[in-house]
């Protein structure tokens, strides 16, 4: 098989031969996208939450520290397999334009799969979904879906290969992140078996740590009492950890006290009663009920992203065993920050239930996700960093030399797409069925796998009004109905020292570069 042009030169920036790569010309790739996670909850990014596969994974491999998404789940999953942003492709709104979770992707915006699949690679995808259309029609060769995002233990639908599924009956031993993992080693199993000679892209979506906060039991045990001291003492502790490792500088964030979930549901928080804060209050201002309450809806949270990291470790596990890991590109990356939501859905919530069972439903709410996302503020949906800013890891012992290494440089996950199909062989497709496609605005990954890279980029965002641009160290941003404000990200990725007063000119500049993008996004959707 001919080794392709971009593995060429990859293999020849670090010095390896092609018999140190046993004679593979392009990598496997496993792409694991958590949901709803935090910058701060994973070990090897300052976490307290037992992690020990991803922090392998980074230990070997690179961390990314200023890698963003879109600040929601579907926005991110249509940008991750498309390669552009999601109002690009009409899956999130623009000013003047409709966009969302029900579809307007245009034919031309085809998904990883479809853009692998002439490159020789079978695609796989195991966990949650959310985008439009179907994953076997979208060019996946095996699905399990999860699209039921309100029971990890019995689930209501469910797909497989694009085939409803029968609900999973109450009383087994079901878990949703088990389940995904399953289906991920079946695929895999089933590719060593058959199809060896060819490689796979696996998207693996986990649906945790996404509410409702459900685990099981045993996982929820290891944390007992390891929140007592509150959201307060584990952002310091979190901050001084990622100091050491020298993810962030600067300083951390303050609690902001009046900004509270997104969305306001008035009946949840009747429902759940006194015990739920809806708010990033100090902890000792609290009660003692809540905070008792609170501290264990954070050990549900830690257990949903310890288990997590067990499953990870099966995949892990499995590609060993195949002979295959050493030649697999395996990236890890959340969906969005941290989320301060606070609703109840699906069965309700059983106030006399265990907490973190079946028959309980909690959110994280504004004061962990707080912690979740130090050293940023606030949460997803906002695009400032806490909503926006999340891990990357990038593991691949046959292309990537550096262990353990940082890099700094700013990234997105329109850039997923563009790497892997060059890293596949390919280029980056400029027509579909005659048209003109509008270039990517994603940056390949591949130089990065040796150095940070010097390019200045620019970085947008818009969700609901909340709206953003990052050129450089300058970030411009703005809640819904709130002006721009604007920060050095060199020195405050905290978002605390606004400059716009002192820089009108920067300021300005940056409005019109959003303004611009905005105009043309806009025109793509109606020409």
């Amino acid at each position: 098989m001919r080794m392709s042009t971009a593995c060429c030169l990859l293999l020849s920036l670090i010095g390896f031969t092609s018999q140190d790569t046993l004679a593979a010309d392009r990598p496997n790739v496993v792409v694991i996208l958590a949901d709803d996670l935090g910058y701060s909850d994973i070990g090897c990014y300052g976490s307290e939450i037992e992690t020990p596969n991803l922090d392998a994974l980074a230990a070997d491999g690179l961390r990314y520290t200023q890698f963003y998404n879109t600040a929601r789940c579907w926005p991110t999953r249509a940008a991750l397999l498309t390669g552009y942003y999601p109002q690009q492709v009409g899956r999130d709104a623009l000013p003047n334009l409709p966009g969302g979770a029900r579809g307007g992707r245009p034919a031309w915006a085809r998904l990883l799969p479809k853009l692998l699949r002439p490159l020789g690679y079978r695609s796989y995808l195991s966990g949650k979904w959310h985008v439009d259309g179907t994953p076997i029609q979208s060019g996946f060769d095996h699905s399990l879906t999860m699209d039921d995002h309100g029971r990890f233990f019995y689930p209501e639908k469910t797909t497989k290969d694009d085939v409803v599924q029968p609900p999973i009956p109450r009383g087994t031993d079901y878990y949703q992140t088990t389940a995904i993992t399953d289906h991920a080693l079946e695929c895999l199993q089933e590719h060593a078996a058959k199809y060896q000679t060819q490689p796979f892209f696996h998207y693996v979506a986990y649906t945790c740590p996404h509410f409702p906060l459900h685990a099981p039991a045993a996982d929820i045990v290891k944390y007992k009492g390891r929140y007592d001291a509150g959201w307060d003492a584990a952002r310091q502790s979190r901050w001084e950890r990622i100091q050491e490792l020298g993810l962030v500088s600067g300083s951390l964030s303050e609690l902001e006290p009046e900004i509270g979930p997104p969305y306001d549901f008035p009946a949840a928080i009747a429902e759940l009663g006194d015990k739920e804060v809806n708010r990033e209050l100090p902890w000792d201002s609290l009660t003692d009920d809540q905070r008792a309450f609170q501290a264990a809806k954070m050990e549900i949270h830690a257990a949903m992203v310890d288990r997590m990291d067990q499953e990870i470790g099966r995949i892990l596990a499995q590609l060993k065993s195949m002979e295959v890991y050493n030649d697999t590109l395996i990236l890890f990356l959340s969906d969005n920050g941290a989320s301060a939501e606070i609703m109840i859905r699906s069965d309700g919530h059983n106030p006399a239930a265990p907490l973190g069972s079946a028959e309980s439903y909690l959110c994280l709410g504004p004061g962990w996700s707080s912690a979740s996302n130090t050293p940023f503020r606030r949460h997803k949906t906002w695009v400032h960093e806490g909503g926006t800013s999340t891990p990357l890891i990038a593991h691949w012992p046959n292309g990537i030399s550096q262990h353990g290494a940082l890099r700094h440089q700013v990234g997105h996950v329109i850039d997923i797409a563009p790497t892997l199909v060059e890293l596949a062989g390919g280029e980056w497709p400029t027509s579909f069925q005659g048209h003109t496609l509008p270039p990517a605005p994603g940056h390949s990954l591949i130089r990065s796998f040796q150095s940070d890279t010097d390019e200045e980029r620019a970085v947008w965002w818009l969700h609901e009004g909340n709206r953003a641009l990052r050129r450089g160290e300058f970030k411009l941003v703005a809640a819904k109905g709130e002006p721009w404000q604007l920060y050095n990200l060199a020195n405050d990725r905290a978002e605390s020292h606004d400059l716009i007063s002192g820089l009108p000119q920067k300021a300005a500049a940056l409005q019109a570069e959003w303004e611009r993008m905005t105009s043309e996004f806009e025109s793509l959707r109606h020409p």
